[in-house]
């Protein structure tokens, strides 16, 4: 336990005596600390797409909806509107009423007045996803979507300016606190559209416009949270946001689960949040990040590091060293989806053509994801059959197909049938030739990835299996961000990508193959006619046989054309220091701040 941590903790036995028996809300001698493996992007809604950055501002900003915290199958209840919308005209209106009495964060860009939340503050920040100059990563969920947006979208492509004022038929405020959207078509989805923070969340129009193109260092929103303190890529502290409206703790234990349910009776009623200080810290390498936990620096870890699996959890049971502790541990199996993509616009690996399938084919059977998951992974995934996560809306737990499957003498057969030959001799396959007498093709295959502890052995998994199929592959190192940034613009040929659903259900995952979205969460700019006449069928269809079949159909389209390398669906396991009350985590919804508590006693006696 580091010094000052300790310090803390002793300063806080004067001050026990005198706290309530119910501690109040927002206690600042409650603090939360653990850690990122990725350093955050930016601070504005619109304008991310990333997991970690995406979990933060859900604890600055406030979706129309959210999710019931513990209940299991997941439940999407009213966050800052009176009730859930009321969806009329065939399933394309949604009309939503914001409670009174909610407000934004104080700043200077309020100049000195209190800022109510209003039903305008939903339909400008909509519209912000539509402005050109945010370019926004998440507009494909909405364009094409709402009446009279794609209108307003092109004009303001014209003019590379976005009239905020314009109306839209199907996106305006009916009065002060009511707000209606207007869909093109049903989408079964749009309901978890409105829980989802990147998409919907609140902004107000005097700080976008008082900061300008650095918004998205600048956040203000209506949240459990604001932002105190912030040194990028290192450290954020976040305090309890004073204006912060009336909430509490009333959240529904599944039946039979017997720790959610100890929790829920222990926290009803409670004012929200508990926690008056949140710092989170960035440590990409994952050892500094496992002794921080284990020296009580942190209060907790999330997906604990694969390399430290066999220590911390032998057999998937917590070990017996920190069960004496009383560190708390969570399993959960994803709803996620790790892969890597071609870039079907790259000269090499690209297109559709028989020889390029061939060739993506052949690296896909020359992959072996087994090996990956039980040296690098541990044993701590599962192989993924299909790009669908565990547990959404149209995931078959039991489809397989041979299309994944590791087989490193098809795919030599395969490189053969189609002409990538080894013909100067140097031991790696060349470009097919139309005759003879051309001349040799050397060519490479380049695999971006980031220069972690924990990305090595899965490079060196790639390196090996690519040898021994003949195929050269190098490796293009850079920061994260940094690759995301070559991504979006098509730079890259290949890259590893971990993918987790904001959505449950399997559109959350095809998402990244529609066409249209190429240069947005479609990273490798699959597009084929037929697939994206599925995917549009799907969304107008509620769940159930008739959209499965279409799903099954998508997965084949997929499979056949092989524009990534599926992964693996990652077992994520977390773990909490006995102090920590009342984290579980949720499959899709990325606050929880709010709903964790601090044992004060418990951890003062464990300072000791």
């Amino acid at each position: 336990m580091s010094a000052a941590r300790a310090l803390a903790r002793c300063v806080l036995c004067a001050c026990l005596a005198s706290l309530p028996a119910v501690a109040a809300a927002a206690d600042p001698s409650k603090v939360l600390r653990y850690a990122f493996p990725i350093s955050e992007s930016s601070f504005d809604p619109a304008e991310i797409s990333d997991l970690y950055s995406s979990n933060i501002i859900a604890h600055i900003f406030d979706a129309p909806l959210t999710y019931d915290y513990l209940a299991r199958p997941i439940k999407l209840v009213p966050n800052t509107l009176v009730a859930m919308p009321e969806i009329s005209a065939g399933g394309t209106l949604y009309t939503m009423r914001v409670k009174p009495g909610i407000f934004f964060a104080d700043d200077p860009a309020f100049k000195g007045k209190k800022r109510e939340l209003t039903a305008e503050d939903y339909v400008y920040s909509i519209k912000r996803l539509f402005d050109p100059r945010k370019k926004s990563p998440n507009l494909y969920q909405f364009e094409g979507q709402i009446v009279g947006m794609d209108e307003i979208l092109a004009k303001a492509r014209k003019e590379n300016r976005m009239d905020y004022d314009a109306v839209a038929e199907g996106l305006r405020a009916l009065d002060r606190y009511t707000f209606q959207i207007r869909l093109k078509q049903p989408n079964f989805n749009f309901l978890y559209y409105l829980a989802y923070c990147n998409l919907t969340c609140a902004v107000a129009r005097e700080v976008d416009e008082a900061y300008g193109t650095r918004v998205g260092e600048h956040p203000v929103g209506t949240g459990p949270y604001r932002l105190t303190y912030w040194k990028r890529s290192s450290k954020m502290v976040f305090e309890a946001n004073p204006t912060y409206r009336e909430d509490t703790y009333n959240e529904t234990a599944p039946e039979g689960d017997a720790v959610a349910a100890e929790v829920a009776a222990r926290l009803k009623g409670r004012k929200l949040p508990m926690i008056g200080r949140v710092e989170v810290y960035v440590v990409e390498e994952a050892q500094p990040r496992w002794l921080a936990f284990l020296n009580a620096e942190h209060d907790m870890i999330e997906r604990v590091p694969n390399e430290f699996a066999n220590v911390a959890m032998p057999n998937n049971e917590l070990s017996a060293n920190l069960r004496r502790r009383g560190i708390q541990m969570t399993r959960t199996p994803g709803m996620e989806l790790t892969y890597s993509y071609f870039g079907m616009k790259d000269p090499v690996v690209g297109g559709y053509e028989p020889e390029k399938i061939a060739l993506r084919r052949a690296i896909v059977m020359g992959q072996d994801v087994g090996t990956e998951i039980r040296i690098p992974r541990k044993n701590q995934a599962i192989p993924a059959h299909s790009p669908i996560g565990p547990g959404a809306l149209g995931y078959d737990p039991n489809f397989r197909s041979t299309a994944t499957e590791y087989n490193p003498a098809k795919a030599k057969a395969l490189l053969d049938l189609y002409g990538y030959l080894d013909c100067d001799g140097d031991g790696y396959r060349d470009l097919p030739r139309k005759s003879a007498s051309e001349p040799c093709k050397p060519f490479s295959i380049e695999y971006a990835s980031t220069p972690s502890a924990e990305q090595k052995p899965l490079d060196e998994n790639w390196k090996k299996n690519m040898d021994l199929i003949g195929i050269r592959m190098t490796f293009k190192k850079a920061k994260w961000p940094d690759l995301l940034k070559e991504s979006k613009a098509g730079k890259l040929q290949m890259w590893g990508l971990g993918w987790s659903a904001a959505v449950p259900d399997a559109d959350a995952f095809f998402v990244m193959l529609y066409g249209p979205n190429g240069g947005q969460s479609n990273h490798s700019r699959f597009s084929v006619p037929e697939f994206d006449k599925l995917y549009l069928e799907a969304k107008r269809l509620p769940h159930g046989p008739e959209r499965d079949a279409i799903y099954r159909e998508m997965n084949r389209l997929f499979l056949v054309y092989a524009p990534w390398r599926l992964g693996v669906h990652r077992i994520l396991t977390d773990m909490s220091q006995p102090w920590l009350i009342g984290y579980q985590r949720h499959p899709v919804m990325r606050q929880f701040w709010q709903y964790l508590d601090v044992d004060l006693p418990k951890l003062v006696s464990a300072s000791r």
